[in-house]
């Protein structure tokens, strides 16, 4: 109880880190209930007898003190420790600090993906749709976030299969990992993992889901010291475009660098056009300069 307790952070407020705790927690346990016995048995040490009685503590307590090692657990470990003792996370998130590396890397977030129209993505076929009724084939998008709820089961012909749930810090969705995609991916998935995946858009059940087909692990930066590559051809660069550019990055400050690459050239711009390189950001970038001007 005690160590599930330190794990999801309920001693927090003493000041000492979790993983220090979690090293010390058996030996003052054991020395309080070695002491506490001694204490119920009558039994007082020669040191005991001359310390001074506190207001709520017995008599021979003092030396249950020990030191608590000023080591914590990274962050990732630390986050899946609240997850699994209270089923979310409450001091942080995987993917805090993390939102404008990922954003570079996917074309949509987990709450655009949930406010999909059917109708926008054709996937009614109609009444009249033919003998195969419904067409739930969707889109094709990249997306990506936290795998939680993680779920290996397999098929009735023996296949492995997964299905998770993938959040992000606005929304999470419903993802089907099939054979095929599983037996080539699958040593990808695990709880807690940062993943962005290329996958279909279903709509059956008028509930929005991604049948999964590829699945990356990223290396993602802090936004605060990633950098913003933009890639800007030289014929393209009217007074027009540089100026509405100029607004866009000064409209979003922030801590990344920007780097502009034009042509073979790759000029860092100076301090005053560092951005915050959210998905706001980038999106606006990508219908000012084209689908191709964000560099991972």
């Amino acid at each position: 109880t005690i160590e599930s307790l330190i794990k999801a952070g309920g001693f927090d407020c003493l000041g000492h880190p979790r993983r220090g705790l979690c090293l010390a927690f058996e030996e003052i346990v054991d020395r309080t209930l070695e002491r506490r016995r001694e204490h119920d048995a009558g039994v007082v040490s020669l040191f005991a007898s001359l310390e001074p009685e506190e207001e709520g503590q017995a008599i021979g307590f003092g030396d249950t003190r020990i030191p608590i090692p000023d080591t914590e657990f990274d962050k990732g470990q630390r986050l899946a420790f609240e997850k699994e003792m209270l089923g979310l996370y409450i001091s942080d998130h995987p993917l805090m600090g993390l939102e404008g590396s990922l954003g570079r890397l996917t074309d949509c977030t987990l709450a655009e993906l949930r406010d999909i129209d059917a109708d926008a993505l054709g996937v009614g076929g109609g009444i009249g749709g033919g003998a195969g009724g419904f067409n739930n084939e969707g889109q094709i998008r990249l997306a990506g976030g936290v795998v939680t709820d993680l779920s290996r089961r397999y098929t009735k012909k023996g296949d492995l299969m997964a299905t998770f749930v993938l959040e992000d810090l606005q929304a999470s969705i419903d993802v089907f990992v099939f054979p095929k995609t599983m037996a080539e991916y699958g040593a990808l998935l695990d709880d807690d993992a940062i993943v962005v995946l290329k996958g279909r858009v279903d709509m059956r059940d008028d509930r929005v889901k991604l049948v999964c087909m590829e699945i990356q692990r990223p290396d993602l930066a802090l936004d605060g010291s990633s950098e913003l590559r933009i890639a800007l051809s030289p014929n393209a660069l009217t007074d027009t475009k540089v100026n509405q550019l100029k607004r866009l990055l000064t409209e979003h400050p922030g801590g990344s660098p920007v780097m502009l690459h034009v042509g073979e050239k790759v000029l860092k711009l100076p301090a005053e056009f560092n951005v915050d390189s959210h998905r706001g950001l980038v999106g606006e970038l990508r219908v000012l300069l084209g689908p191709k001007a964000i560099l991972s």
